[in-house]
């Protein structure tokens, strides 16, 4: 079962709106942080490229590389996988990340079926490709396929913000952030939302960015 998709800034609100009654923490930080985002893409073979792309890189750099890439006709699964190591380097991408991003063109991914798939097999799919960890395939979850109850607990901003927002000594791990999101269920990828965008105030607030 797919569950609710979040389409709508208003999706996102009705989420909000349950989270607020659901969790009092929650309820104090929406007027802190506004509006919340849509943060919706387009899904596909180019959304989980960009994820590659991105890894340890700075957004400038990545932003920089996804140019060079859609300049010279490299954002399509076919031509990744027909693409040279010369065009790849001269792109920008590392020998790893262009391993990466042809196992993902010959990952014969059915990204049109994928929509209708349970999360759980959504993530399983795409981390059975080499490059694509669980944090990715979750992102992709929540913001290319619109899933309302994906949380991505190996998040560093999460743990940060839910260690911050509810008052714990030091910030969670992977498992324990998950195990708290539990709770805020069906509406996680909301729940997301909320603490990213507290975790922006916070630390504005305190001079750190």
């Amino acid at each position: 079962m797919v569950g609710r998709i979040i389409q709508t800034l208003d999706c996102v609100a009705e989420g909000a709106d349950w989270l607020a009654r659901q969790e009092p923490r929650f309820a104090h930080a929406l007027p802190l942080v506004g509006t919340l985002p849509l943060r919706r893409e387009a899904d596909g073979f180019a959304a989980l490229l960009r994820a590659i792309v991105g890894q340890q890189v700075s957004v400038a750099s990545a932003r920089a590389i996804w140019a060079r890439l859609e300049a010279a006709g490299l954002t399509e699964a076919e031509a990744m996988a027909a693409a040279s190591d010369d065009d790849l380097r001269a792109a920008g991408l590392s020998r790893q990340k262009a391993r990466y991003g042809r196992a993902l063109a010959q990952a014969g991914i059915d990204f049109n079926a994928l929509r209708g798939v349970p999360d759980v097999d959504v993530v399983k799919t795409l981390i059975a490709v080499p490059g694509i960890g669980i944090w990715t395939a979750e992102i992709y979850a929540m913001f290319a396929l619109g899933r309302a109850d994906v949380f991505a607990p190996g998040d560093l901003a999460l743990q940060e913000a839910a260690r911050m927002l509810f008052g714990l000594e030091v910030r969670p791990s992977d498992k324990a952030l998950r195990g708290m999101a539990e709770a805020w269920s069906p509406w996680r990828s909301v729940a997301a939302r909320i603490l990213w965008a507290y975790y922006r105030v916070a630390k504005e607030r305190d001079g750190v960015i």
